[in-house]
């Protein structure tokens, strides 16, 4: 019974990361220097193109299913550019706050 508990409350949690990296691509994009149209074309194109990579490779449901090293590496890559995307936009302690919350949750599944 526990173990269901903790389950869903990974299973939450790994959405919650997913839609982090979303919001996190977003915010970079439109605290890029430039005009509002440069500023809202990566805000809306940046996590639109993380959407399609992850609908083809990461998704349960993706076109192109990677597993194994694959699917080691495109979660790095992926969950990495959100890191990435709040380091560059908000600073190193959000994006260190970012990537111990995935990894903690990477750990659970674990488990």
């Amino acid at each position: 019974m526990i173990r269901h508990a903790v389950e869903g409350v990974d299973a939450v949690l790994a959405l919650l990361v997913e839609l982090a990296v979303y919001a996190a691509a977003g915010y970079w994009g439109f605290t890029r220097d430039g005009g509002l149209p440069k500023r809202l074309l990566l805000a809306v194109g940046t996590p639109a193109l993380l959407i399609l990579a992850w609908g083809l490779f990461g998704a349960p449901t993706a076109t192109h299913p990677v597993h194994g090293p694959a699917r080691a590496l495109l979660e790095l890559c992926w969950f990495g550019s959100g890191a990435a995307a709040l380091w560059a936009s908000r600073g190193r302690r959000p994006a260190l706050l970012f990537a111990a919350t995935y990894l903690l949750s990477t750990a659970v599944r674990f488990v």
